[in-house]
């Protein structure tokens, strides 16, 4: 079972100077909670959750400080999204990926080919589809 053949290949992707209010509503629309950023030209630069544009980490920083945290486009998605990125590959076995989604608690994870493009996303949606064709396929063997 490889990445390949579970996760979402139709990627919806963000760009560094889009606007989070934007952002989050194009998130909204296509009923997705995360989106590789990537520069001109496709290549990923980072990764960018609806959590991380609903209150970003930078908020509670200071636990004596109150901040009013707004969602609008004044902050522009590289202000917000993660840029130390963990990656799968369409080759990865998906046994492998679970454990990175357990390890580091992800949602989602961008997918690169061979060549490292952006050619998909599997999220922990996708995982289910595995988890479900399994008992499906206990089922069968019964």
């Amino acid at each position: 079972m490889k990445v390949s053949r579970y996760m979402t290949a139709k990627v919806i992707t963000a760009r560094p100077d889009d606007g989070v209010r934007k952002t989050f509503f194009r998130m909204r629309q296509h009923r997705v909670r995360h989106l590789p950023v990537v520069e001109e030209g496709g290549k990923l630069v980072g990764f960018i959750s609806d959590r991380d544009l609903r209150r970003p980490d930078w908020v509670d920083q200071d636990v004596d400080i109150s901040h009013a945290y707004q969602l609008d486009d004044n902050l522009q998605v590289q202000d917000l999204m993660s840029t130390n990125l963990v990656v799968a590959h369409t080759y990865d076995p998906v046994a492998k990926v679970v454990d990175v989604f357990l390890e580091r608690r992800y949602g989602a994870l961008p997918v690169l080919n061979k060549d490292e493009e952006l050619v998909g996303i599997l999220s922990a949606v996708d995982l289910l589809r595995v988890l479900a064709e399994l008992l499906d396929q206990q089922k069968q063997d019964k």
